[in-house]
C-alpha cells in the first residue's frame, strides 16, 4: 500500500458527501476509530489517516483503500438544476458527488476502450434568444445525429450512441434532473445528463431531452429566471419539447388549429411520442394549435382527476445500457480485472448467479443516511424476528447452544 501522505482529502470529503454522510457519521461508520474534528483535518489536508483508520473509512464508503489516493480524471460541472430551490444544499452537494464519481469511473472505460476522443459532443454550440431558435436547435441536432423527423423510439439510446451518459440517480423524490461536463484542463472528456429514479417513462423522457438540451444550448443571453420574459428555462423546455416532437411531424398528426382534443386521441400522441399528456398540451400550445384558454382548461382537469404526478397508460422506463455493455467489453479483452468488472456489474461478468450481497450493498450504501439507518433497522427487526422463531419452533438447545436441525433442507440441500 501506498504511503497514507498520498491520501487525498478531497476524495474523502467526495466519497463521504456522495453517501450522505456528516463527519459524525463517517465517524461512527468507521466504529469510531477517528473523530469527526479528525475527519475534518482529513479533508483539508491537515493531517493523514493512519493505516488502520484508512482500512476503515475504505470499508465504512464500502471501496478499496487505493481509491482514497487516486485524483481526480477531470473536473466536473454541472448546469443549473430543475426545482433547484426545493433539493436544498446537502442533498445538492451529494448528488454532485454521486455524479462525479459515477462519470469518473466511466471516463476511466472510456479510455480503456480509446473512445475519450472518438466523436465531439455538443456543448453550448447553439445561441438561442427566441422560441425560434430553440424550435431550429432541436432540428439542426437531429439533423447533425441523423435521426430525421420521425418519433424517437428511445431516448436514452440516442443519447449513449452519441457519446453522452445517461445516469440515474435514486433516492430523492424531489430530484427530476441535471446535466454535467467533465473537463481535462479545458478540453471536454464527456458530457452527461442525470435523471431521477421511480419515474414513468414518459417523464424520464422529458427530463433527458430538457438536460440534454441544458447541453447543447447558448442561453447566456437569456435571463436565468423571469417570469415576464423567454427565459433560459423556456429556452431548454421548448428545445426538449422540440427534440421529442419536431413541429412539422405533429402538425401534420393533429392538424395546424383544434377548437378541442379528445383524451383517447392526447393517449395516442402519448405512445407514438413518448410525451406526457401535460408536455403534450404545452407543445401544443406553445405551437399555436390550441388556445390558452383551452389550455388552461386541460390543466384543470388534470389537477381534477389527480394526474399531475401520475397519469394513465404510464409507459415503461428506458434503461441505460453503455456501462453494463463497456464493462463486458473490457472484462472480455483483458483491460479490467474480474473484480473490478463485478463491482461495476454488482454480479459475475461471466454468466454467473448475480451476488445479492454485492448487489444489495451497493444499493444500500447508495441511499441517503437516514434511509440506509431505516432499511439496517428494519432488517434488524426481521432478523430478530426470524431468530426467534427459529429459537421456538425448529431448534433444540443443549447447554446454551442453539442447534438447528433444518439447515439441509432450509437452505435447499
Amino acid at each position: 500500500m501506498e504511503t497514507t501522505e498520498n491520501v487525498k482529502g478531497d476524495r474523502i470529503r467526495q466519497l463521504r458527501l456522495a453517501r450522505g454522510m456528516t463527519q459524525a457519521d463517517l465517524a461512527e461508520a468507521t466504529g469510531d476509530l477517528v473523530s469527526k474534528q479528525m475527519i475534518s483535518r482529513y479533508e483539508r489536508g491537515e493531517s493523514r489517516p493512519s493505516p488502520s483508520v484508512l482500512e476503515g473509512l475504505a470499508e465504512a464508503f464500502g471501496v478499496r483503500a487505493a481509491d482514497l489516493f487516486r485524483e481526480p480524471v477531470a473536473e466536473v460541472t454541472f448546469d443549473a438544476y430543475r426545482k433547484y430551490k426545493r433539493l436544498g444544499k446537502r442533498k445538492q452537494e451529494q448528488i454532485e458527488r454521486r455524479v462525479e464519481r459515477e462519470l469518473e469511473r466511466r471516463i476511466r472505460l472510456q479510455d480503456l476502450l480509446g473512445q475519450i476522443r472518438e466523436a465531439p459532443i455538443p456543448s453550448r454550440e447553439w445561441e438561442v434568444a427566441s422560441p425560434e431558435d430553440a424550435e431550429e436547435a432541436a432540428e439542426a441536432l437531429r439533423r447533425r445525429w441523423q435521426l430525421g423527423l420521425a418519433p424517437i423510439a428511445n431516448v436514452t439510446e440516442v443519447l449513449e450512441g452519441h457519446h453522452v451518459h445517461v445516469i440515474k440517480i435514486s433516492g430523492f423524490d424531489d430530484f427530476d434532473g441535471l446535466s454535467a461536463r467533465a473537463w481535462d484542463e479545458g478540453e471536454l472528456l464527456a458530457a452527461a445528463v442525470i435523471y431521477g429514479g421511480g419515474r414513468a417513462g414518459e417523464r424520464q423522457r422529458l427530463t433527458l431531452a430538457h438536460e440534454l438540451a441544458h447541453l447543447v444550448l447558448d442561453t447566456e443571453s437569456l435571463p436565468a429566471e423571469d417570469p415576464d420574459q423567454f427565459d433560459s428555462e423556456d429556452a431548454v423546455f421548448r428545445m426538449g419539447a422540440a427534440f421529442l416532437a419536431p413541429r412539422d411531424p405533429l402538425l401534420r398528426d393533429v392538424g395546424q388549429k383544434r377548437q378541442s382534443i379528445q383524451l383517447q386521441e392526447l393517449l395516442l400522441l402519448k405512445e407514438e411520442y413518448g410525451m406526457s399528456i401535460q408536455a403534450l398540451l404545452y407543445r401544443l400550445k406553445d405551437l399555436e394549435v390550441i388556445s390558452a384558454y383551452h389550455h388552461k382548461q386541460w390543466s384543470i382537469e388534470i389537477n381534477r382527476q389527480g394526474w399531475r404526478t401520475s397519469e394513465p397508460e404510464e409507459l415503461p422506463p428506458e434503461r441505460p445500457k453503455w456501462l453494463r455493455r463497456s464493462t463486458y467489453r473490457a472484462y472480455s479483452e483483458g483491460l479490467i480485472s474480474e473484480e473490478k468488472a463485478k463491482q461495476i456489474l454488482g454480479e459475475s461478468p461471466d454468466g454467473e448467479e448475480p451476488s445479492p450481497t454485492l448487489t444489495q450493498r451497493r444499493s444500500l450504501m447508495e441511499l441517503p443516511v437516514e434511509e440506509r439507518r431505516q432499511v439496517l433497522a428494519k432488517q434488524a427487526e426481521e432478523m430478530k424476528g426470524h431468530y426467534e422463531e427459529t429459537r421456538s419452533g425448529r431448534t433444540g438447545e443443549q447447554g446454551g447452544a442453539v442447534y438447528d436441525y433444518d439447515t439441509e433442507e432450509e437452505t435447499g440441500g
